[in-house]
């Protein structure tokens, strides 16, 4: 239930507070005050779309801010916790709910749920259990097939909600199997086509067996074999310097003569000995170098031209690899998964058989689950066009008789049924759809009407009502106000109107009022009793809030809507 609602900056209202609290709210004003901006304010909290348009002029954003009493524990204390908002409980079962939207006037807005600032999403997925909203483009969508199925739904509670449920997740199923099915089948030539390159892809591959790094290695093999003259030059060079096999000095020669020399002369001066000692280990060092050079001029002796041409045609066959995959680790990955895929892509067959079967079964099932929706909405609406037909005779259309056809539709995710919803207005009068044949007071009522019979199966906690009474007046308008008195016994009712016929059955009337500057502050938006009420109402039905006859007409409603 809405407690309050603050506006600020919002279209015309400057600012604007509405105690709404339970019952029948009515919410009248002249034209242009701001009645409807109090639908609009509301729509923000809900989480409707944002026009920057309704930013008051002058001002740099507009803000709504309400106050709604929720229950301690549910489904919108757990939506708001989950956004990180919290509730403030009241210690009688009860807690109120803070919700926030601004809107600048750049087009950004801001929302914010239980103190804590939160997706506009949050708001449109609170609103779903809060609000339900009827304003006159409501009456243009009961004209859709969509919604008029929605509102059988709706009548039909859980029956209709569970085997809608079931039918939906049947439906699920066929159509990702079938999808797959027609997927696979269509991809079949280019699956096989897949396997025919991917298998000669792993027999080329497995017929070079290439090893981790073997370019790398097989690159410098071929450096040094291509060089080998150069290299040996080069090692022979520095062999014969060290350790030469002439009679020639080299290296070691040359540090043992510098050795002994020392060691000769380190009896005068045993500081020479330590020099002595490093001239040694230099020539060991110097021999193990020898050797070691020895040992690479041997091994590029083993070589030659053959070997040469044998690593330069195994980089050629690694090459054709890389050129193929685009690098050696992408040929050995190919070789690793590739079996996987292949088996996969071989297993097509045995999938297009056993995708069919799931696909069939699930049709058999759906069609199953199809019949069990079809039943329960025809059966539901059978007792909804008896019982909207009962309350149209309260709403000053004792003839009309309404009724709801559920027909084979096409398939959806929906059901298999095309719901429409016929009127015959009068006795004799062949029923046509609302969609063609309603007139605009009609199609309010009706609307109102359905709403009156779904809230007894299916209660909302607030309905919110602007300008329902489009399109009538006189007797149909008081009983357009009693049924919203009706409605407001089990639920919240809001109703925007400028019918004095319908404000006449509120127990709570607020009235927007302009001041001189065209402005709406907080002081105009009040709650109307007594004598001011009875003003109002006069205002409503003659224009003039002074008319005698006219407040002896408006005591007489209001004096009506007391009795009701």
């Amino acid at each position: 239930m809405i407690e309050q609602i603050r506006l600020r900056d919002l279209g015309v209202i400057a600012s604007a507070t509405l105690p709404i609290g339970p019952g029948f709210t009515a919410i009248t004003g002249e034209t242009g005050a701001g009645k409807t901006m109090v639908v609009t304010g509301l729509g923000l909290l809900l989480g409707q779309r944002a026009d920057s348009g309704a930013v008051r002029s002058g001002a740099d954003q507009a803000a709504v801010d309400g106050v709604w009493i929720v229950g301690e524990a549910g489904p919108v204390v757990e939506r708001v916790r989950d956004a990180g908002g919290d509730v403030e409980s009241l210690g009688d079962g009860r807690a109120e709910l803070y919700l926030g939207r601004t809107l600048s006037g750049e087009g950004r807005s801001r929302a914010t749920v239980g103190g804590r600032t939160a997706p506009a999403g949050v708001l449109a997925d609170l609103a779903d259990q809060l609000v339900v909203v009827h304003g006159q483009s409501d009456q243009l969508r009961l004209k859709s097939a969509a919604a008029q199925r929605d509102a059988l739904d709706r009548f039909g509670g859980e029956e209709i909600a569970g085997a809608l449920a079931s039918y939906r997740d049947v439906f699920e199923t066929w159509r990702t199997a079938a999808a797959d099915l027609a997927t696979l089948t269509a991809e079949q030539d280019a699956r096989a086509r897949e396997a025919d390159e991917l298998r000669a892809a792993i027999a080329a591959i497995e017929s070079v067996d290439p090893q981790p790094d073997e370019d790398l290695e097989l690159a410098r093999r071929a450096e040094r074999l291509a060089n080998v003259e150069e290299l040996r030059l080069a090692a022979a060079t520095a062999h014969a310097a060290l350790s030469s096999e002439d009679d020639q000095p080299d290296v070691q020669l040359l540090l043992g003569e510098a050795r002994r020399a020392l060691e000769r002369a380190a009896g005068s001066d045993p500081a020479l000995r330590e020099r002595a000692s490093a001239l040694e280990e230099l020539g060991y060092r110097v021999a193990d170098v020898a050797g070691e050079l020895s040992g690479y001029l041997a091994d590029l002796d083993e070589g030659g031209p053959h070997e040469l041409a044998a690593v330069e045609e195994r980089r050629a066959a690694i090459s054709g690899l890389v050129r193929a995959h685009g690098s050696l680790d992408a040929a050995l990955d190919l070789l690793s998964t590739g079996s996987a895929r292949l088996v996969e892509l071989d297993d097509d067959s045995d999938r297009i058989e056993r995708l069919t079967d799931q696909r069939d079964r699930a049709r058999a099932a759906l069609d199953d689950a199809a019949s069990v929706l079809t039943a329960a909405r025809t059966a539901a609406a059978k007792r909804l066009g008896d019982a909207v037909t009962e309350e149209l005779r309260h709403l000053a259309l004792p003839d009309a008789r309404l009724s709801v056809a559920v027909e084979p539709g096409a398939e959806t995710l929906s059901g298999r049924d095309d719901v429409t919803i016929l009127l015959a207005p009068h006795p004799g009068a062949d029923p046509r759809p609302v969609a063609r044949g309603a007139s605009g007071g009609e199609l309010s009522r009706v609307m109102l009407a359905i709403e009156v019979v779904i809230a007894a199966s299916d209660p909302v906690p607030t309905f919110v009502f602007d300008e329902v009474d489009a399109g009538i007046g006189g007797a149909a308008a008081i009983e357009v106000g009693r049924r919203l008195a009706k409605l407001a016994e089990n639920s919240q009712v809001i109703a925007v109107t400028h019918l004095a016929q319908v404000a006449a059955f509120a127990n709570n009337h607020l009235s927007v009022v302009k001041a001189n500057d065209g402005s709406v502050t907080a002081s105009s938006v009040r709650r109307l009793d007594g004598a001011d009420r009875a003003a109002e109402m006069a205002r409503l039905l003659s224009g003039m809030a002074d008319s005698d006859a006219a407040l002896d007409h408006a005591r007489e409603l209001l004096a009506l809507g007391a009795a009701r």
